[in-house]
Parts: structure tokens; sequence; C-alpha cells
């Protein structure tokens, strides 16, 4: 595969392997105002952005989760720290999943330990996740590797004018298929759920 790919891929990874999601210790341990919590999104999340213009989240997607009912209402206008963290998941599963799946998952967590006055509460839940998701860096880097590997190893009788762009193109197919996979997981596990009371999964 041409060395500009090689090189593009790098970056990539090495800006995988240095990413570093929000902390909990990041999050304002006091309630925010819609401008503020947006600000606050914007800013800590823009490196996940595809575009210079694309919005991290609006007020009018908030107030969307708030009336699906995959956000607890704020209180007197105003969002804790665990609203903004409950965010934080709606923003990563939105990007895979319809938010009638993200619903099913959520509400059960918010309803049993959103602003939960024991022990174990949606902030202890962020950070197991958070940590779980650090350790899979760099596993998931070592697995693109390999896949770019073996798709620059692709399309030998390829004619050498096309065979560039059709190993790129598997390199693509191989990442798009095991998402397709994982997503298929994802959605089977989803449905296998209880029935919520309103009749949704």
């Amino acid at each position: 595969m041409k060395q500009e790919y090689t090189k593009l891929l790098s970056e990539i990874l090495n800006q995988m392997a240095n990413t570093d999601h929000i902390r909990l210790s990041d999050i304002p341990d006091i309630d925010l105002y819609m401008d503020q919590v947006t600000h606050f999104m914007e800013e800590h999340l823009k490196s996940s952005k595809r575009y210079e213009n694309d919005k991290i989240l609006t007020k009018t997607m908030i107030n969307n989760y708030a009336k699906n009912k995959l956000l607890p209402p704020p209180e007197k206008k105003r969002y804790t720290k665990e609203h903004m963290l409950v965010l934080i998941f709606i923003y990563y599963f939105k990007g895979f999943l319809p938010l009638s799946d993200i619903q099913a998952i959520l509400k059960p967590v918010t309803e049993h330990f959103f602003n939960a006055r024991q022990d174990y509460n949606i902030q202890d839940i962020y950070s197991e996740i958070y940590n779980l998701g650090k350790d899979q860096i760099s596993e998931t880097i070592r697995d693109i590797m390999d896949n770019y590997h073996c798709a620059a190893n692709s399309f030998k009788d390829c004619p050498e004018e096309n065979r560039e762009f059709m190993q790129l193109f598997s390199f693509i197919c191989m990442l798009s298929f095991d998402i397709y996979l994982k997503k298929e997981v994802i959605e089977k596990m989803i449905d296998s759920l209880p029935q919520l009371p309103d009749g949704k999964k």
C-alpha cells in the first residue's frame, strides 16, 4: 500500500493511543446550566469531530434526550455531574445505535443508580467503564494493524494500477465487517433485554 496510507494510519493510531476521554475529575462538581453543558462537551470531545463544523451536543439534542427519557430531567434547569455522565454515554452510543436501543440499555442504569443514595452510583459505573475502555485501546490498535498488514498483502493478482486502491478498499471492508459483526452482537443482546412497562424494549 502507498506510504502515505501507512503514514496516515500511523498518525491516526498514535492519536488513538493518546486518547484520554473525559475523566470523572474533569467534570465540575457544581451543577451547570444548558449553555455550560454544551460548552463543556464541545471543549472536551472536539477531538472526536470529523468535520470542524460538527456539533458535539446541542440544546435541541439534550431536550430530545430528556423527552425520550434517555436523560433524567434537570433540577431547576441545572444539570448535575451525573447528568453529564449520562450525556457522555449517550454521545458514544448514538454513533451506531438508535435512540430506542440507547434507552433500553441506559434506562435500567439511570433508574437504579442515578442520584442513588447508596454506595454505588453513576459515578462508580462511569469510572469502571472508563478504565475498561483505556485497557482496550492497545488491543484495538493491534487488531487494526493486523487488518492493515493483511490488506497490504491482498490482491496480488490485481493489475498494478488498481492494486493499491483495492488493498485500501479491502482494509476498509475488514474494519467495516468487524463493526458489522459487533453491532449485530450488540443488537441481539439488547433484544434479549426484558420489556419495559411502556411496551418498548
